[in-house]
């Protein structure tokens, strides 16, 4: 069952719940796809290497089901926010929630390999929606729908520092601080925060997700259809992308 929050109170809840409690799961229910995971803390920058031209050897792994592309594609309650050419032979679904740590990790790991080896090349797009599990994750989310043309650099900004608000005793204030450095006033801050109708939206799209192609784990990935649960690596989602073109 899809969880939901009373109201106007995602606002609120970023400081009155307990930070353990808000430690979001990668899954609804534990079973199947990415195991439950306090967010993790991102890995030590290193130095910028070239992604090999050739990618590494890898056995694509097996799909776990697949959907009918045109009805994942179709229009949903928000705006799709893409990356890479629409026309592109490869389209990469994914579904994340900004407290999963698994989401983070693939994020800030395997995403910027995956994009230039295969979306800045235009051999591949990437398709992103939100799937929160919890009331930091729907904040997390309207806060980047509010930056509008820089939905992904919030996404990246959020997912680099999720130790720093997902898991604090006051998530509140420690986003507000994210949201003052992309530009954000206090006001328009808790105008995003408040607004119930980006709130039902972010909700619709997870409700989507969980009825008609059966996501209960995050992040889980189509990848022309194919449905893959958990945070590929950078030769894995290789493999898959290979093999599709």
């Amino acid at each position: 069952m899809i969880r939901s929050v009373p109201r106007r109170t995602v606002l609120a809840l970023l400081a009155g719940l307990p930070a353990a409690a808000l430690l979001a799961a990668c899954s609804d229910s534990g079973s199947g796809g990415a195991e439950a995971q306090a967010p993790q803390a991102p890995a030590p920058e290193a130095p910028a290497t070239p992604a090999p031209a050739t990618p590494p050897a890898a056995a694509a792994p097996a799909p776990s089901g697949k959907v009918d592309m045109a009805k994942l594609l179709e229009e949903g309650a928000l705006p799709e926010k893409t990356i890479g050419n629409a026309d592109a032979p490869v389209t990469i679904v994914e579904y994340a929630s900004m407290t999963c740590g698994h989401c983070a990790n693939f994020h800030n790991e395997t995403l910027p390999v995956i994009k230039e080896r295969y979306i800045d090349t235009g051999k591949a797009r990437m398709v992103f929606r939100e799937f929160p599990f919890d009331p930091r994750a729907e904040a997390g989310f309207m806060l980047a729908r509010c930056a509008d043309d820089k939905y992904f650099a919030m996404i990246d900004v959020l997912f680099k520092q999720q130790r720093n608000w997902a898991g604090v005793d006051n998530a509140r204030e420690a986003l507000l601080q994210i949201a003052r450095l992309a530009g954000f006033s206090q006001e328009a801050f808790e105008a995003c925060l408040t607004d119930q109708k980006l709130l039902e939206d972010v909700r619709a799209v997870r409700t989507r997700g969980a009825t008609d192609f059966g996501i209960d784990a995050t992040p889980t990935f189509f990848i022309n259809g194919n449905k893959y649960s958990g945070a590929l690596k950078v030769d894995e989602m290789s493999a898959i992308i290979e093999s599709l073109l």
